[in-house]
């Protein structure tokens, strides 16, 4: 059963490769199968299986996100960010870089971002001269980044994934704000070490077009981002200065995201800052469905032990100090054909604790190898980042090209890059 449930994984990525249909429709007739006439389990206990914590975390807070997609706001705060780079032009990588982070970190999300964002960025590459490859890896760095911050769509997941193994909320606010320092710091210093280097070099130009000024609408959206952000962060930092303070515990185990974004989202209704229609739509459905589908898959292998077998082989097969290095290669072995928020965190996360337990490792640092690994070759173009990357690749740009830069340039660097994070985070933590 074990193995069954493995190899059931792994077909269904493959399927979701081939046939471009969602995996979770995959795994969800995968642990349907599996659990009720392999394991003889009822239907009802299948479903039983579906994460429904994350499910509503993921949906609230992208429903209250997207009324500042949907009016524009997200937007046009990326162009003012990048107008203020005209004069520094030997910047424009880091600029993309921190425009991408903020959108993502206000609640955009990383597909949203790259969405959005990688289109302008290639174009910006095409009319400045700046690489495509430098551009693409600062737009996706900058999505990833983001979108990891504690508030945000993945360091929402990151936090819910954790608690599902049991590790409590406060620890893991603790462990995902981790994840985001980290994913932050390596692009800085790839990018930095790339301006340096072009420091002297005069190729890149941009025009001094000044955007418009964001409407009412748009500074409202801001606005409310800005205050959910502070209610929902400022109550985990104060637990963690104040942790003896009872009334400060007490309203920190009372908020939550997810009810805190849909109190916004109805706000936000409220003041008409947005069509409710077009709001619903920008619901990353695709993602929800993906990462509850092999959320019950792997729910299935909870039950049959399979997290507690790979732990121990793990332990007790593999040198300690290579643990960390191994699951860093894996998750980016495993992100170069798949999702890191759809495959690779709901299947390496539950591992985790296990490990930790049986190794001594730092269950943080583990938790930091997977996502960094797993983003290292998020810009693969056989994988969500890097396919949108390509297919935002301007009229002009060579797509062959371009998919052969991103595959044999821009995920080796990415993976250098993880790896020395990887062994620098050994010898600090």
């Amino acid at each position: 059963m074990t193995i069954l449930i493995l190899a059931a994984l792994a077909v269904s990525i493959g399927l979701g490769y081939v046939t471009k249909i969602n995996i979770g429709f995959f795994t969800i007739i995968f642990a349907y199968l599996i659990g009720c006439f392999g394991m003889g389990l009822k239907p009802a206990e299948i479903i039983e299986l579906w994460p429904v914590k994350i499910f509503f975390i993921i949906f609230a807070v992208t429903l209250f996100y997207n009324f500042a997609l949907a009016n524009g706001a997200l937007e046009k705060l990326a162009g003012h960010l990048l107008y203020k780079c005209r004069k520094f032009p030997q910047l424009l990588p880091l600029a993309v870089f921190f425009a991408s982070t903020l959108i993502a970190a206000l609640g955009a999300g990383f597909y949203t971002v790259l969405a959005f964002m990688a289109p302008i960025t290639l174009l910006l590459c095409k009319k400045t001269n700046m690489s495509m490859i430098i551009g693409g890896m600062a737009v996706n760095y900058g999505a990833l980044a983001g979108a990891n911050f504690m508030t945000s769509q993945s360091g929402i997941i990151f936090r819910s994934l954790m608690e599902n193994v049991g590790i409590d909320s406060a620890t893991g606010f603790t462990y995902a704000t981790g994840i985001f320092v980290v994913t932050l710091i390596i692009p800085i210093i790839v990018l930095g070490l790339y301006t340096l280097w072009n420091r002297n070099s005069s190729a890149i130009h941009i025009e001094d077009i000044k955007p418009e000024p964001f409407d009412t609408k748009q500074k409202k959206s801001i606005f409310l981002i800005v205050l959910m952000m502070v209610i929902v962060l400022i109550f985990p930092i104060l637990n963690l200065i104040f942790s003896d303070n009872a009334l400060i515990a007490f309203l920190n185990s009372k908020i939550d995201i997810g009810f805190i974004a849909i109190i916004f989202a109805l706000i936000s209704l409220l003041m008409k800052l947005a069509d409710e229609k077009k709001v619903m739509a920008l619901v990353p459905w695709n993602t929800l469905i993906m990462i509850c589908g092999v959320g019950m898959l792997i729910a299935l292998g909870v039950k049959l032990g399979l997290i507690t077998q790979l732990s121990d082989w793990l332990a007790n097969n593999v040198p300690l100090w290579l643990i960390a290095i191994l699951i860093c290669l894996i998750s980016a072995v495993m992100s170069v054909f798949s999702s890191t928020l759809g495959v690779v965190t709901p299947t390496l996360f539950p591992i985790v604790p296990a490990i930790a337990l049986t190794s001594g490792l730092n269950p943080m640092v583990l938790f930091i190898c997977i996502v960094v690994g797993a983003q290292a070759s998020a810009i693969s173009p056989f994988s969500s980042g890097g396919s949108l990357i390509l297919g935002s690749a301007p009229d002009g740009v060579d797509r062959n090209v371009l998919f052969n830069q991103l595959l044999f340039r821009a995920v080796p660097i990415g993976l250098v890059a993880a790896l020395i994070a990887v062994l620098v985070l050994k010898f600090v933590m």
